[in-house]
């Protein structure tokens, strides 16, 4: 979504007053908001593995991988954390069985890896309620999965903007912010939160991200901040205004979107982090990109580096 120059310059300032009184905010709508030093823990999304793990195409004559080789691969890696999404689990969108996520469980355990999240596919932004009211048992159902694996957090999309509705945010915003009350409420019944990702559809700037996830007003609800996905001239700003409502990320390999050839500048984004004060997981996903050689057994380890060094060079 294009921005104009002259209306960024408006929502720069407004994002400003925003960072300025966001512990005000934050407190009116009972989310705590720490006043420890940042503390990050870099980690990784399973997504970046998205090809072998779903078999949709050979990586370094690999064809194919599983959650639990994933796991051994994380621990070759020494990567403290990964977000296990769910489309990988035998028999999605179904859930899996006990058997399998426990054993899941304790090979994670076993290999000092922390699970950081997973998530599924959904669509709050559908026009029919049917599609919602589906998407929502659906979530519900894999926030026991959540519960049972020790996944703090459960990672749901908004959904496209319907067609015909190119003019109704607010409208469409609704039908979004009711789903997402039902399973907030449902996540705090067993310990689960859920996390909103900002992924360029119905959700495009901080000041949507906010206004739905103010509107939720849950402690069991926040944002999944997804960096690549922001749709405004300057993302790193956006970034910024949405951490104090953050409680899980996707860091990208350009801020700028899929294919952009502007790399993200991690020690800005150290910086970023630096100042809010945000502690948690920091999982990466790197992403295929057509026609572009992509190995994620060369480009995850890489990118972690990078970010690692941009820490170091931050947080020393």
């Amino acid at each position: 979504m294009p921005v104009h120059p002259t209306k960024h310059l408006t929502r720069i300032s407004l994002l400003a007053l925003l960072l300025a009184f966001s512990h005000v905010a934050l407190l009116a709508q009972g989310v705590i908001k720490t006043d420890h030093p940042a503390h990050i823990k870099l980690a990784l999304n399973a997504y970046s593995f998205n090809d072998v793990l779903t078999g949709n195409r050979q990586v370094d004559k690999k064809a194919t991988l599983t959650l639990p080789e994933l796991l051994d691969w994380c621990a070759s890696q020494n990567i403290a954390a990964v977000d296990l999404t769910g489309y990988y689990f035998p028999g999605y969108p179904e859930v899996p069985s006990d058997e399998y996520i426990y054993n899941l469980k304790r090979k994670a355990f076993k290999l000092g890896i922390d699970i950081s999240g997973t998530g599924i596919r959904n669509n709050f932004a559908s026009p029919d309620p049917a599609v919602r009211a589906a998407d929502v048992k659906r979530a519900k159902e894999w926030i026991i999965v959540a519960e049972k694996l020790g996944a703090p957090v459960l990672r749901l999309f908004a959904g496209e903007i319907p067609k015909g509705y190119e003019n109704k945010w607010d409208e469409v915003a609704g039908w979004m912010i009711d789903s997402y009350k039902e399973c907030a409420a449902f996540g705090a019944q067993h310990g689960v939160i859920i996390g909103i990702q900002n992924h360029g559809d119905m959700l495009q700037t901080a000041e949507q991200c906010i206004k739905v996830v103010k509107a939720v007003d849950s402690k069991w609800a926040g944002l999944i901040l997804d960096t690549g996905n922001f749709k405004v001239v300057d993302p790193y700003v956006d970034i910024e205004a949405v951490i104090p409502y953050t409680v899980n990320w996707q860091v990208k390999e350009s801020v700028f979107g899929i294919g952009s050839e502007i790399p993200t500048d991690m020690p800005r984004l150290m910086q970023i982090l630096k100042r809010s004060n945000y502690r948690g997981y920091l999982p990466i996903e790197t992403l295929y990109v057509k026609n572009k050689p992509y190995d994620p057994y060369v480009l995850v380890p890489a990118m972690l580096l990078d970010l690692k060094a941009a820490q170091d060079k931050v947080f020393k």
